[in-house]
């Protein structure tokens, strides 16, 4: 048994021996009114709070309204003490006589949620507190026997000079602000039912409206208390009906809402056994929920990611102005419902609602997840293409200004060496010699770019001893550990040599790292590279072309690149390339 299940039991028995008690002492009351009625209103009011309180509270622990239940249902027993025959309760529930109204007055401003949404209302709450306790406490220091209205009661025993005049000022004074703080409840909860959205509206009506009736009827009372107008005794028993029916609207709005939801979800399943999907899916979970709002975002575990519908990528929102639900199916998260943060008052009916329509959901993800991988592949194609005309562009370039202008300057040198070859042999050798050097450079400049296009010891080699070179040839240590020991397919030796490659450029060029570590293997019938370094990090991939061509080549295999670069924590390149 869990400590809280121990606790729950244990008020629930210091409820029933509370009650238990009080039924006895007013049963045996000497001065008691409607001994029977009273009774009667003990076991309704006060059991009904406490039990239906528990109930809540085992139900939903981390909301507060089964604890301000609770607190309102053994508030209430403690007032109903000033009917009992003992001096000591007597005086004890005379004092506490109107402490059941604060938790109250609390219950009803934040149900349902258990929190209270303003600091206007948690500045009405605290001073409900402080007047039910401090403003009933301090006239029992001059309360007489003539004050309370009782000959035949039992002493006061905090009385220490009986005062008429400073009780009578005190209690009118009390009366001024009782009305006040009624009426600033009333309006509280008439703003709050305006403003709620549907499916609030549908859990806080029944207590709202029987919290405003019981506003109202206090401010009445009290305000014909303060202008000596007579009220019938029977009238405070009428203003305690709709405080005693709160806790068994609360017990009938989940009866409610049990019979909602299963309403709901029945005709839900009805309908996806219909084969519904998209836009039609989404507009009958909406209308389950009664959210229009409602969105959907699908998982996509190959990209870590969320998409729409459409496949296209999509971002959760923070917590405040909605929220999210997960919808999982066999253990796995297959989609994310985005709603009216309301709707976490029930999570009953959000859970119920998305376990009917999972797997209706499985099977629009794998529609967005086809939507986003084929719009994946027209991105990268997109992309592969601009990189080959940037690549054509570049070589153009560099042959252009680099070995064509060395081959024309050879050529020329060829010419004025051939028109000295008669005239003056000593120049025409030195213009040979010339041409042999600017051959040389020409020649150099030309494996350069062949380097860049496919590198010969890749082809020549294989993929280990290409890997050491990219090592050897790096501006800062490079350990390379891990070798595939065998020859993989052309494609792949060609894509994991361009992974070191770019990603050792990138640590020279940005890391400002001391070393880096590569490792090249083989595993489950992947050729896996990592690149990782030491440096400063916060790598982003998506900025740069160089590791977005690489991602889109891999990807053109059936591989995937990771990047994982945190702030001052270095950075980790790690490709996996299928090679079977």
């Amino acid at each position: 048994m869990t400590g809280l299940r121990r606790a729950l039991w244990a008020l629930a028995g210091a409820g029933l021996l509370l009650l238990a008690v009080q039924i006895d002492l007013i049963a045996t009351s000497d001065f008691a009114p409607d001994r029977g009625l009273w009774i009667a209103l003990d076991v309704v009011i006060g059991g009904g709070f406490v039990g239906v309180g528990l109930y809540a509270w085992s139900r939903r622990p981390d909301n507060r309204v089964g604890v301000l239940m609770v607190a309102t249902g053994f508030a209430w027993f403690v007032g109903v003490f000033n009917l009992t025959d003992p001096a000591l309760l007597f005086t004890l529930g005379l004092a506490t006589a109107n402490l059941f109204m604060a938790p109250a007055i609390h219950l009803l401003l934040a149900f349902p949620s258990g929190r209270l949404e303003t600091r206007f209302d948690r500045r009405l709450v605290i001073g409900s507190y402080i007047a039910v306790t401090v403003g009933f406490l301090v006239p029992m220091f001059f309360l007489g026997s003539g004050d309370k209205h009782c000959t035949t009661c039992p002493d006061n025993l905090l009385l220490v000079e009986p005062s008429s005049g400073f009780v009578g000022a005190w209690f009118d004074g009390l009366c001024v602000i009782g009305i006040a703080a009624l009426l600033a409840v009333l309006g509280r909860l008439i703003a709050r039912w305006r403003r709620a959205a549907p499916p609030l509206r549908r859990i806080v009506t029944p207590l709202f409206v029987s919290g405003a009736v019981l506003m109202a009827l206090l401010a009445t009372l009290l305000f014909f208390d303060l202008a000596g107008i007579e009220v019938i005794e029977s009238a405070y028993y009428v203003a305690l009906i709709p405080f005693a029916l709160v806790p068994y609207l609360f017990l009938a709005g989940l009866a409610r809402a049990r019979m909602l939801r299963a309403g709901a979800v029945g005709e839900l399943v009805a309908r996806v056994g219909g084969a519904i999907a998209g836009r039609e899916l989404r507009d009958e979970l909406a209308r389950a929920l009664n959210d229009p709002s409602l969105e959907l975002a699908f998982w996509i575990p190959d990209s870590g990611a969320y998409v729409d519908p459409e496949g296209r990528s999509l971002e959760l929102p923070e917590s405040g102005r909605r929220a999210t639900s997960d919808v999982t199916l066999d253990g796995r998260r297959v989609a994310v419902l985005i709603h009216d943060p309301l709707l976490l008052e029930e999570p009953e009916l959000v859970e119920a609602v998305g376990a009917a329509a999972a797997l209706a959901l499985e099977k629009d993800r794998l529609e967005a997840e086809l939507r986003a991988k084929i719009g994946e592949l027209r991105e990268s194609r997109a992309r592969m293409v601009s990189f080959g005309l940037a690549e054509r562009r570049r070589l153009e370039r560099d042959l252009h200004d680099g070995a064509q202008q060395r081959l024309v300057s050879l050529a020329l040198d060829l010419r004025l060496a051939r028109d000295a070859a008669r005239t003056d042999p000593e120049r025409s050798e030195e213009l040979l010699d010339g041409a042999a050097e600017e051959l040389e450079r020409a020649l150099g400049e030309l494996r350069e770019l062949a380097r860049g296009i496919h590198p010969a010891v890749l082809s020549d080699r294989g993929l280990d001893p290409a890997v050491e070179a990219i090592a050897n040839r790096a501006p800062l240590a490079v350990e390379v550990v891990g070798r595939l020991g065998e020859r993989v397919p052309e494609p792949v030796e060609l894509a994991a040599y361009f992974v070191v490659s770019e990603a050792l450029t990138n640590v020279a060029k940005y890391a400002h790292a001391a070393q880096a570590t590569v490792r090249v293997e083989r595993e489950n019938g992947r050729v896996v590279v990592e690149v990782a370094d030491d440096g400063v990090g916060g790598a982003d991939p998506q900025r740069g072309t160089g590791l977005r061509g690489l991602a889109d080549r891999i990807a053109a295999l059936g591989g995937r690149l990771d990047v994982d670069s945190r702030p001052e924590g270095g950075t980790m390149v790690r490709a996996r390339i299928p090679c079977e």
